[in-house]
């Protein structure tokens, strides 16, 4: 039996219990802490590297690369844009996820990506019809950015 599935489901089991942990910290907080964020996007890095010299196919690793640099500077020219928008902790959470969408496909990149924005953007616009917030009021992105990361896998 091929080990590789298995650790495959483990290693976004642990993703999950992260991303669960994540999404309370940002809805509380509106931060996205370092401590957690960058030694995730290290084991990711990491783990998709392993994955590229164990399979001897670096196609994942070189699209999660790309993923990386593309989601993780799309949301780092964001934040230059407009500061009080996009926080650090949602630009370095992009990088991993970008790395994860990456590895994963183009198709799941693009989905997981766009997913993220459409969800914000329909729960902001249902806020401000219910009255419960206007143009100014800050949302946390990162548990949008999870689910649509989530959705990236499922469906793309």
């Amino acid at each position: 039996m091929d080990p590789r599935p298995v650790l495959i489901v483990l290693v976004h089991l642990g993703l999950l219990i992260v991303a669960a942990r994540l999404v309370v910290i940002d809805l509380r907080t509106h931060r996205l802490p370092d401590r957690i964020v960058l030694p995730t996007l290290g084991a990711l890095l990491l783990l998709a590297t392993v994955d590229a010299l164990v399979s001897h196919d670096t196609a994942a690793l070189l699209r999660g690369g790309t993923g990386l640099l593309v989601l993780g500077g799309f949301y780092a020219l964001l934040r230059l844009i407009s500061r009080d928008g996009m926080g650090g902790g949602d630009v370095k959470l992009a990088a991993g996820i970008g790395l994860l969408l990456g590895w994963h496909g183009w198709q799941e990149l693009v989905v997981g990506a766009a997913a993220a924005f459409v969800l914000g953007a329909l729960f902001a616009c249902g806020l401000m019809l219910l009255r419960r917030a206007n143009g100014s009021t800050h949302i946390a992105f990162g548990p949008w950015m999870i689910v649509g990361a989530a959705l990236g896998i499922v469906v793309g």
